[in-house]
């Protein structure tokens, strides 16, 4: 194999692929990206048997064929090559090897054969829409914090993707929980998503598929069947194997008697929670809001820090209510709110609180309150 390359084309290709290979390895097949030139083109493919993630480009190729290359070690090489520098990959020279030269610069690389290579089963995959991206990094970014990383509860380790309905109208909703707090946000069912299965998505697949996304204006097609899913975005390609387990019936955590409406600016309360959990100890981290009728009262203790109280403005028309929460949790929340009010729905200081986004509806957030 031999071919010439532009340097940032590489790179950005590297960037995509080679995030999905885990820094250490006990399969050293693992460590590896596959290299593949064909034509004109170059295929770059990294996987860690559960996601792969295949990125093609333009490439100069005079002697077609394929390596395997360590991926952490080719993308820190690439990324420190000077700007705009044209690389030329060769095998030819000497076996088991790859040498990279730029300019003045020459690396060689040991390989593994391409054969060794695990490739992903192509499965068929019956299901098949597309999303704006915009639309996909709103799900994602507003469910991935509740994501659970409890590795004995494994269903909750994922967002769980399914199509949902909402007063008659048809949904494809994002749902995620730890217990603690959980997040579900939808949008109208896109054309082609009629039927789906209901999957949970993994939390290493949803990180990786948030940074392809990153910087894409475009859409995103998924084709999805109940044991995985593909995104792709452009030219490049994410298959993941789903979750195989149960998500709970997060449906009878959404409480539906709570009455009393707290309604509060988003950014001022979340910078306010910032503030005064600065003081709670680590383990708690618990923060206690003293409702009123135009004022909540936030205030944090610690037998070893302190204390603090900050005061902000509020709408509130209930009795006086004080009820703690989770820092950490408590914040999360309050960062996805966009719109200028948040609203918190609460029953009681020991009952599930609802918070929502003045400005979305499509978003929906359950909080359990903590004893302080």
């Amino acid at each position: 194999m031999k071919l010439v390359i532009d340097r940032n084309g590489l790179l950005k290709s590297l960037a995509h692929v080679q995030s999905v290979v885990e820094r250490r390895n006990t399969i050293p097949i693992l460590s590896n990206i596959l290299i593949d030139a064909t034509g004109d083109a170059v295929t770059l493919t990294a996987t860690d048997l559960e996601i792969a993630v295949l990125d093609s480009l333009d490439a100069q190729v005079m002697t077609p064929g394929a390596t395997t290359v360590p991926a952490h070690t080719l993308f820190d090489i690439v990324r420190k090559l000077p700007d705009g520098s044209e690389i030329c990959l060769d095998t030819t020279e000497a076996e088991g090897r790859l040498t990279l030269s730029a300019g003045r610069s020459r690396f060689a690389l040991s390989c593994l054969p391409r054969d060794d290579f695990p490739v992903m089963a192509d499965d068929s995959l019956p299901t098949s829409f597309e999303l704006a991206a915009k639309e996909l990094a709103r799900l994602v970014d507003k469910a991935r914090f509740a994501i659970s990383t409890e590795e004995t509860r494994y269903y909750l380790n994922g967002i769980y993707l399914h199509a949902a309905d909402q007063d008659g109208d048809a949904m494809l909703r994002a749902v995620a929980t730890d217990g603690h707090r959980l997040a579900l946000v939808q949008m109208a069912l896109p054309h082609g998503a009629e039927g789906m299965p209901d999957v949970i998505v993994p939390r290493k697949t949803v990180t990786e598929i948030r940074k392809l996304i990153d910087d894409v204006s475009g859409t995103v097609q998924i084709a999805l069947s109940d044991t995985k899913i593909k995104f792709s975005v452009g030219s490049v390609t994410l298959t993941s194997k789903l979750i195989d387990g149960t998500f709970p019936d997060y449906n009878r955590v959404i409480p539906e008697g709570n009455d009393k409406i707290l309604k509060v600016d988003g950014a001022s309360f979340a910078a306010a929670v910032d503030r005064v959990s600065t003081i709670s100890t680590e383990k708690s981290r618990a923060v206690k809001l003293a409702i009123g009728t135009d004022a909540v009262e936030l205030s944090a203790n610690s037998p070893d820090a302190g204390s603090a109280v900050e005061e902000i403005a509020a709408s509130y028309g209930a009795e006086p209510l004080e009820v703690g929460f989770n820092a950490k949790y408590l914040l999360d929340i309050t960062t996805q709110i966009e719109g200028d009010e948040a609203e918190f729905v609460m029953a009681d200081s020991g009952s599930p609180t609802i918070v929502r986004d003045g400005e979305d509806d499509g978003a929906l957030y359950v909080l359990m309150p903590m004893r302080v």
